[in-house]
């Protein structure tokens, strides 16, 4: 079995954010990135966290898919 790491990153201006993660920290970055959006020091809004939460969810779903296709394929007789 593969461990993957998904990588998220935002530009903004000169700042850039960019978050490391795998399957199961995905819970921990959208609670971080809601963290991030309260900050009224970081640039960081609530559009940001949404968009990035949108694509970290997008990102769940696929990999969920595929796997699924994966088991029908081993168990296909």
């Amino acid at each position: 079995m593969t461990h993957e790491l998904n990588v998220l990153a935002l530009v903004k201006d000169t700042e850039r954010y960019i978050f490391l993660y795998d399957e199961e920290s995905a819970s921990a970055l959208l609670r971080t990135l809601g963290q991030y959006a309260s900050d009224k020091d970081l640039s960081f809004t609530w559009y940001d966290a949404a968009v990035l939460s949108q694509k970290v969810r997008r990102l769940k779903e696929e990999a969920d898919a595929e796997a699924r296709e994966q088991w029908s394929r081993q168990t296909t007789w």
